[in-house]
């Protein structure tokens, strides 16, 4: 099996992969699996199996020395897990921050940039409609904060119009050091937990000074809390700040699934509601998918997913990290095992 550093060798097994650099350049980015307003399960499903039985993808298995997984949907799913498992996850239980680069040869690092942009990892892609009942802005690290909040304000400037609220959804994750000098760079005031530099953001870009509306629990452990800021810009909709408990406090802090979770059931959402979630282009597949399965089908909602516009004049003074071809094959990764998850979901009724 050849090494990921390794030019490919010649041969059958490797003529789709090079097909597949040649056509991603300027490919149009595949659909995402039962966004808005599609509801129906055979579709999700249906979207799910064109995303990963796509040429790209099969492309970047063959490029790393892997052959395509046999049997039902379940059964490919399973085994591209498996396959990026042992060749794309180089976080190895990490942060992401923390995750090493992989020494890609210049070929392979082309494919695996054209690859991320077929499958929608790299360009931003405006809303799918005019108007939703929510927009729903998932935190991060801080500069995703302040990136992600900004651009949801860009996009209602823009005219999209929201019913309900716009929700900005964190965690009482500790800021690290790097993320307080990066906010101290941009001249914010970001607090020391995720949330409140989210919270930040929010006043940041939509101009706003104190929350009209505060409720939340102090329990003795960021696990067991939970927070909730809302703010009232004028002629906007009401801006929500929310921190979510864990599902598994003895285990872990609250994940972004708890977070919506506790956010769907204080916005009492409904099925006819359409959600804009917005994140960033690399993380659009893996999140979209999860917020199918956390949002979409319990709930019977539409789900539209946009990465921020990086292009966006009152976005380039803010910081972003380099994407390397190690994120983009990292977060491939993480898009398949969302797509599985969703699968499992949707298969099990």
């Amino acid at each position: 099996m050849p090494e990921p550093s390794a030019p490919p060798p010649a041969g059958p097994t490797v003529a789709p992969a090079s097909i597949v650099v040649a056509s991603a350049r300027e490919a149009v980015p595949l659909p995402l699996p039962g966004g808005t307003p599609h509801r129906d399960p055979d579709v999700i499903i249906a979207g799910i199996a064109g995303w990963v039985g796509s040429a790209p993808l099969r492309g970047l298995v063959a490029r790393f020395g892997g052959r395509w997984p046999s049997g039902d949907l379940a059964a490919v799913l399973a085994g591209l897990d498996d396959f990026s498992g042992r060749h794309w996850d180089f976080r190895g239980g990490r942060e992401r921050p923390e995750a090493r680069e992989p020494d890609l040869h210049p070929s392979t690092a082309r494919q695996v940039r054209d690859s991320a942009a077929a499958l929608g990892l790299v360009r931003a892609v405006p809303p799918a409609l005019g108007r939703y009942a929510h927009v729903v802005v998932l935190g991060g690290l801080a500069h995703a904060c302040l990136r992600r909040v900004a651009y949801a304000a860009h996009l209602l400037r823009r005219g999209v119009r929201v019913a309900g609220e716009v929700a900005v959804l964190g965690s009482f994750r500790p800021l690290s050091d790097a993320e307080r000098r990066t906010l101290a760079d941009a001249g914010v005031d970001g607090g020391d937990t995720e949330v409140d530099a989210l919270d930040a953001a929010v006043r940041l870009a939509f101009g706003v000074t104190r929350p009209a509306e505060e409720d939340g629990r102090d329990a003795g452990h960021p696990h067991h809390s939970w927070s909730s800021r809302t703010y009232r810009p004028a002629g906007a909709p009401p801006v929500r700040v929310l921190a979510a408990p864990s599902s598994e406090p003895e285990r872990r802090r609250a994940h972004t699934a708890d977070t919506q979770r506790f956010w769907a059931g204080h916005a009492r959402l409904a099925p006819a509601d359409e959600v804009l979630l917005v994140t960033a282009p690399i993380y659009v597949p893996f999140q979209h998918c999860d917020a199918l399965r956390t949002l979409a089908v319990p709930y019977r909602c539409g789900i539209d997913t946009v990465g921020v516009d990086p292009a966006l004049p009152d976005l380039t003074r803010l910081p972003e990290p380099a994407l390397t071809p190690g994120r983009y094959l990292q977060e491939i990764r993480s898009a398949i095992r969302s797509m599985r998850a969703l699968h499992a979901t949707v298969a099990a009724g």
